[in-house]
């Protein structure tokens, strides 16, 4: 069994008992981490060798799934009960981390639940074996990023999810806007690769070694010299084209050609690695300023501008997928604040909001006629104006009675405008209709303010280490981000010129487009097909 001398034990005091079943589980762990991805990685494998019925790799990939889900589960269990906070070496380059095995229990989850929609969605389709190959391979290369504990386990890793995710990506070749969303995403992804290179020899150089645990050690003792300091910017720079942040955006809005599963894979699952990374290395984030300055301002701005785009939007899909952008800004926002756990919670909740909205989005579209057909009515001036004033006291209290007030008043501020639309009412309401969806709200701000105090209790080794000048600012954008939705809310016509821009997305992916097709010329237009010499067809007269 490969341990290192790095995997430590949490230093509380433990009885006997703690340490027998700790003796008893921790042998286990590794073996049971690494199954998962052993299991996909078969999965990918058989299904692109074997002959056969496409059903006969539907079955294979749902029993090796839910097996690797098992495996999981029982890994998280056996970490949170027999070693407590425990950082286990799984194997050469590979770390269990807290956070890492509740990721790999939801992905494996929501891989699971993706394939059995899958099965039945291209039900008749041709590619199917092609299909399952190419999502059990992209679960295993996720499964082993979540694993990294080397750089170059990490850069084969999410290198290994981008190629196994563009076969996924063109599983409708003759369709031209998958075939240029893949290939945008694949420049993004050369691109990113290239900074991680960059950045892992760097630290090689500095530190001597590849290891993250060596570079944290480096840090702690050491702090980050400019040479770190510059590969904490190029991972920066990595993640934010892997997350599709402002301008490096338009693929994730173009994929909707993909099939609806994979947009689900895509946007619950792929889309937040780049969150879960700046997570991990939070320790050399913490010693290098302008990475972090750069998480701010990037994932300000994609979250302003992409929340602005959204609400011009009438497809259902693309709405989805322009909400993914703006939640992939806040993400990085709250990582750029030092809020990792924040971003940890947004991580988890964002995953499994998306992959219901897109594996539900028929209903969502019939939900959205039937709300078109009875009207909705643009919310009252009072509401929205107090909205925000009722919101704050909430989230106070809630933080208050969960953790004594140790989330920074501006954080507070910050939910207070997030939420605050949940407490808008409609105007030409009766009196109990309009009651009652006060209450209603009221209920939704209370339980979210008290989900976000009670998930700082959760083991999750993750440690918050705000900045208060940046997060001032950040409150700064979120009030002038809600004064402009409160204008749009009440009066859908105001700031015209504002709207076409905001309908347009502010014509970033256009130059991004142009640029990425010059930087690598290729043909994203399927070929046109040859004609065919047909006889011309006589009049019906001279059949006579």
């Amino acid at each position: 069994m490969y341990f290192t001398e790095w995997s430590r034990i949490a230093d509380h005091p433990r009885t006997v008992n703690e340490v027998r079943l700790a003796d008893l589980l921790l042998p286990l762990i590794p073996g049971l981490t690494l199954a998962s991805p052993a299991l996909m990685t078969g999965v990918a494998a058989l299904a692109r060798r074997q002959p056969g019925r496409a059903g006969n790799g539907w079955r294979a990939f749902a029993a090796c799934s839910w097996v690797a889900l098992c495996c999981a589960v029982a890994a998280l269990l056996a970490s949170w009960i027999g070693t407590g906070r425990a950082v286990i070496a799984v194997a050469p380059g590979m770390a269990a981390t807290p956070l890492g095995l509740w990721l790999a229990a939801l992905v494996q989850l929501l891989g699971g639940v993706i394939g059995a929609f899958s099965s039945r969605y291209l039900r008749g389709e041709a590619g199917q074996r092609r299909y399952v190959s190419a999502l059990g391979a992209v679960l295993a290369c996720v499964h082993l990023l979540l694993l990294a504990d080397h750089w170059i386990v990490l850069i084969l890793a999410w290198a290994g999810v981008g190629a196994a995710l563009q076969r996924l990506l063109c599983f409708y070749p003759e369709r031209p806007f998958a075939r240029l969303a893949a290939h945008k995403k694949r420049l993004a992804d050369r691109v990113a690769d290239l900074l991680l290179v960059m950045g892992a020899g760097i630290v090689w150089r500095e530190t001597g070694s590849g290891s993250f645990q060596h570079l944290w050690a480096h840090v702690e003792q050491s702090g980050a010299s400019l040479s770190l300091q510059v590969s904490a910017v190029a991972l920066v720079l990595a993640v934010a084209l892997r997350t599709a942040l402002l301008p490096a955006h338009g693929w994730l809005i173009q994929v909707m050609e993909a099939p609806t599963p994979i947009s689900a894979l895509l946007h619950a699952g792929v889309i937040n690695l780049g969150g879960f990374i700046l997570i991990r290395f939070s320790p050399l984030l913490e010693a290098a300023p302008v990475a972090r300055g750069l998480l701010v301002i990037g994932g300000l701005s994609t979250a302003f501008l992409a929340a602005l785009v959204m609400l011009t939007r009438v497809s259902i899909k693309v709405r989805l997928a322009w909400s993914t952008v703006a939640q992939m800004g806040f993400m990085i926002l709250e990582c750029g604040l030092g809020l990792y756990t924040m971003a940890a919670l947004h991580l988890i909740g964002h995953s499994l909001y998306k992959a219901h909205s897109f594996l539900a989005a028929s209903s969502v579209v019939r939900e959205s006629r039937l709300r078109a057909m009875r009207g909705s009515a643009p919310a009252s001036e009072i509401s929205v104006l107090a909205a925000p004033v009722l919101a704050l006291p909430l989230v106070l209290a809630a933080d208050r009675l969960m953790n004594a007030g140790a989330a920074p008043l501006w954080w507070s501020g910050i939910l207070a405008f997030a939420w605050a639309p949940l407490l808008w009412l409609p105007r030409g309401r009766s009196l109990r209709e309009v009651m009652t969806q006060a209450a209603a709200g009221l209920v939704m701000v209370a339980g979210l303010s008290l989900l976000t105090g009670l998930w700082h209790h959760l083991p999750f080794e993750v440690a918050n280490h705000t900045d208060g000048a940046a997060g001032i600012a950040a409150l700064v954008a979120f009030a002038a981000l809600y004064v402009c939705l409160s204008v749009i809310e009440v009066n859908p016509r105001a700031l015209p010129t504002w709207r076409r821009w905001s309908y347009a997305g502010f014509y970033v992916d256009e130059f991004y487009t142009r640029l990425a097709l010059q930087i690598w010329p290729a043909r994203w237009a399927p070929r046109p097909r040859a004609r065919l010499d047909v006889a011309p067809v006589l009049p019906v007269a001279a059949w006579r």
